[in-house]
């Protein structure tokens, strides 16, 4: 309970990044310029608990900075945690009915193996459709697994379809070059518009429905222009 007060007071105080959660995929956006934001949430997959707190800012207009990480629990002990650093700059903005590019780069640790971590890059691509009341992603990226000395190409395809005007709908399914891909679909909804947000997602993989499933619960705030 300590813990999570404390997160959301550095919610309060600043607010997080990209492809607003819950999506995995990343969008063709940044934070406002000026302004930070801080994604939270709790992931549950099965003995396996994971806390997350991404916290980003866009100070300059058109560079974002998401550092941030997780703790995790497995069988009710600690495990190592996570760690994720991350850029993101626009190539051309998202425009209503239109398209916008990005680039992405950053260094990301998982769960439970915090000293291996994998440098990654990604070029994320979204199209607004119906005036902007359907949003597609795309992206394409390439990792360096270092535990096992492997190069990978990821990908990741999404959508987020507005229901009303505080709810959407998002879906979307994601993976890399090598393996069974993974799914992901879920609401959020806008407690208040532009500030405050909650999401929930249930998510698997794909051949592995039963084994891998996960389940989250979200809150995402972000705030006033701060610089």
């Amino acid at each position: 309970m300590r813990l999570l007060a404390t997160l959301l007071c550095l919610c309060v105080i600043t607010a997080t990044a990209h492809a607003a959660r819950p999506m995995i995929t990343d969008d063709a956006r940044l934070t406002d310029g000026g302004a930070c934001q801080v994604e939270s949430w709790v992931h549950l997959h099965g003995s396996q608990h994971e806390l997350w707190a991404l916290p980003a800012c866009n100070p300059g207009g058109n560079f974002e900075l998401t550092f941030g990480g997780a703790l995790a629990w497995a069988d009710g002990r600690q495990e190592s945690g996570a760690l994720v650093i991350q850029g993101k700059t626009l190539l051309k903005p998202l425009e209503s009915n239109g398209y916008g590019i990005g680039f992405a780069a950053g260094y990301a640790t998982q769960p439970g193996s915090a000293h291996t971590g994998n440098p990654y890059f990604y070029v994320p691509v979204s199209f607004s459709l119906a005036d902007e009341h359907v949003v597609i992603h795309t992206n394409l990226g390439y990792t360096r697994e270092r535990e096992n000395q492997e190069n990978r190409l990821t990908w990741g395809l999404g959508s987020e379809v507005q229901l009303t005007p505080r709810a959407w709908l998002i879906a979307e399914s994601y993976g890399q070059d090598k393996g069974n891909p993974f799914f992901q679909m879920g609401v959020r909804y806008w407690i208040v518009p532009g500030h405050v947000q909650v999401d929930t997602t249930y998510g698997s993989r794909f051949g592995a429905i039963s084994d891998q499933h996960w389940f989250s619960i979200g809150l995402r705030l972000i705030s006033p222009s701060l610089f």
